[in-house]
């Protein structure tokens, strides 16, 4: 697919964003094969208001170039009229030495949030060891927030090994620290995986004031070829996630941090974030339209 096909959608007709309590960003990841104007260009088409940039190794700006790419990637977001409300890091997963200059990059250019995490257990140390240990590294985070003008959101993940995946884990590794500063990325799919009943509104109740962004996801469960119940990504509102009393529970606090539409369901590539995708632009655009218009949908209700 070549760029002039994936901005001939600009022949499409736009779809309108609503005035809405939040702006809804698209997770750049699902947008990496086009450059970072021309997949904000294709954003706009689609109706979203905002970008979450992914700021990674393999994403739209790698951390080593953060003091050049960043500012020339948040000034092609805005020319095409979206906002740039967060980035996505692999800060906490890994030593990133360009931490400094991630968070100072951000203050120039007004970008409040972040998103941290990749957090794994290890089996050699107990579950209380681990979240002791992890402690220190919140609080510096919390502390080069402050600094900074910037919020770290852990972001939830679920599965064997992942650390926040109950929730407990990183309150309690956050607790104390100002949720203005440090805190969670709610993943209402992950979190459905992990308590699918009440569990996600346990975890969601618990995580109160923590919860400073929200990612958008749905899953089913699906046996593999191996005969194994795993979760299988699917379009929003396909799946097992209540949108219905999540939005009601969501519109009932005093969140106002960015919402990330996320597209991790078999897209043509596009859903790992691969720079070559097999699907046509349409078909990709019509794919993550509905899904905004269902998330719009469920808010609005």
């Amino acid at each position: 697919m070549t760029r002039r096909t994936a901005l001939s959608l600009t022949a499409l007709p736009m779809m309108a964003a609503p005035s809405m309590r939040w702006p809804v960003s698209m997770f750049s990841k699902h947008l990496q094969w086009l450059p970072i104007g021309e997949a904000a260009v294709f954003a706009k088409q689609l109706g979203f208001e905002a970008i979450d940039l992914t700021v990674r190794k393999g994403g739209h700006v790698e951390p080593e170039n953060v003091e050049t790419a960043l500012p020339a990637a948040a000034e092609a977001i805005r020319k095409a009229g979206l906002e740039i409300n967060m980035i996505t890091t692999a800060i906490g997963g890994a030593s990133i030495p360009q931490t400094p200059a991630i968070f100072k990059t951000m203050r120039a250019l007004g970008i409040k949030y972040y998103r941290w995490g990749g957090l794994k257990y290890s089996e050699k140390l107990s579950v209380k060891e681990q979240i002791a240990a992890l402690k220190p590294m919140a609080k510096t985070l919390a502390a080069q927030g402050a600094e900074y003008g910037v919020c770290g959101m852990y972001h939830t993940h679920s599965g064997l090994g992942e650390f926040g995946a109950s929730i407990w884990d990183i309150l309690a590794v956050v607790e104390g620290l100002d949720p203005a500063t440090i805190g969670i990325n709610y993943d209402i799919g992950h979190a459905t995986v992990e308590g699918g009943f009440g569990g996600w509104v346990n975890s969601f109740r618990a995580a109160g004031p923590y919860v400073r962004g929200v990612a958008l996801k749905d899953f089913k469960w699906e046996k593999n070829a191996k005969g194994q119940w795993r979760p299988e990504w699917c379009p929003l509102g396909d799946g097992m996630v209540d949108w219905s009393s999540f939005a009601q529970r969501l519109k009932g606090t005093a969140f106002n941090g960015p919402l990330q539409l996320h597209c991790e369901y078999p897209m043509g590539g596009a859903d790992h974030g691969d720079r070559q995708v097999t699907w046509a632009a349409d078909r990709i655009a019509n794919s993550m339209r509905r899904d905004l218009e269902r998330v719009r949908g469920y808010l609005a209700a």
